[in-house]
């Protein structure tokens, strides 16, 4: 059964996964130089945020993302991926469920986050969770398209 838990982004195998994710996206990336920045630590610390690593059954570690706060009830979904091999077992959806409900948790009432068109089924996946497009709300050079949801705290 897979199993999400909670990490440092400077942890080793978060490290390796996100340096898998920004080959990748450097890899498949158009619209000029792909610019990789791996996420500051203290920005993924409870209460202004948090790291997720995606565990299969057997105890590998197959994908990660976080969330950082932007403002008091805003937050920004991050570095969200999977292995290529174990993409389209619903583990992406799980991922991001996660992660808007750790928001939640931490007082949001709103998530964003950007992406690039070139990730066809990233952008699916976030109209299908209710991600509506919005415009450009920061200056990354990588993103093609912005993101947001309303989050609704569960009582």
């Amino acid at each position: 059964m897979v199993s999400v838990i909670e990490t440092a982004t400077d942890d080793p195998v978060a490290h390796g996964l996100l340096t898998e994710y920004f080959e990748s996206r450097e890899l498949g990336f158009t619209g000029g130089v792909y610019r990789t920045v791996f996420p500051d630590p203290e920005r993924f610390v409870p209460p202004v945020g948090v790291f997720l690593l995606v565990v299969d059954d057997e105890g590998t570690a197959v994908g990660c993302g976080g969330i950082r706060s932007l403002a008091p009830t805003v937050f920004e979904v991050k570095h969200l991926f999977l292995r290529a091999e174990t993409r389209g077992r619903g583990w992406g959806s799980l991922l991001l469920h996660e992660l808007e409900r750790r928001a939640v948790g931490f007082g949001a009432t709103e998530i964003v986050l950007d992406t690039n068109a070139s990730l066809t089924s990233a952008g699916a996946l976030y109209r299908s969770a209710g991600y509506q497009d919005v415009e450009p709300y920061n200056d990354n050079p990588n993103a093609t398209n912005w993101y947001r949801k309303r989050l609704v705290p569960v009582p």
